[in-house]
């Protein structure tokens, strides 16, 4: 089984990268590769791993969606009081990642992360299906729960409470982040993994891109 995951590989040779065809913005880098991956039919081109460390210093990734982004920075929503959460609220920093495979590109993003404006997360959590503003009151996220029930009946309970869809009001530990960047990493996969990476560093003046070894 090791021999067979081991011979597992992939020779990248779809497109390549290089400083001449790399913006001096970020921002209008992550836009031209964002518009060819939303145009490539990729399944869920928003999901983006979201990388937190917790108090004990021990690091935690999953994926979240992004839900909008500007030159300020990468939006998501969550729970306040979720482990994410948590982990923000000692330690406001994050790292995304974006991988799409099927232009065997990544985009590593890092920075300070904040709450949005409670203004924004209203105006999002009331664009969302009723059944995920009811979600969001219903489940303690990343709380242990004594079983699928629990979740059950208390999502009934939710509807009985708001028969008015549009009376459904945004929990207070619900709402949005806003992850600022201070760096971008954008990898494009080539031959013989000698991969282009081209790296943009926030700086006093604005941006400053290197190239990194493979």
């Amino acid at each position: 089984m090791l021999s067979s995951i081991s011979d597992i590989r992939r020779d990248y040779m779809l497109k390549s990268f290089d400083e001449s065809h790399a913006a001096v913005d970020p921002f209008d880098q992550f836009r031209v590769w964002w518009e060819e991956a939303t145009s490539a039919d990729i399944d869920e081109v928003n999901a983006m791993t979201l990388a937190t460390v917790d108090s004990n210093g021990k690091p935690a990734a999953r994926i979240v969606l992004l839900k909008g982004y500007t030159q300020d920075g990468f939006v998501f929503f969550t729970n306040y009081e979720s482990a994410k959460g948590q982990d923000l609220a000692f330690n406001p920093n994050a790292a995304l990642l974006f991988f799409w495979k099927e232009l065997e590109r990544q985009i590593r993003i890092e920075g300070a992360v904040e709450k949005i404006d409670p203004a924004d997360s209203d105006a999002y959590f009331h664009s969302r299906p009723s059944g995920s503003r009811i979600g969001a009151w219903v489940s303690p996220q990343s709380k242990v729960i004594p079983d699928r029930s629990f979740l059950e009946n208390n999502y009934n309970e939710l509807v009985k409470k708001y028969p008015d869809e549009n009376a459904v009001p945004r929990p207070p530990h619900w709402g949005g982040y806003i992850v600022k960047p201070e760096s971008f990493e954008f990898w494009q996969g080539r031959s013989s993994r000698l991969h282009d990476r081209l790296k943009y560093t926030k700086t006093m003046g604005g941006w400053n891109r290197e190239r990194l070894a493979p």
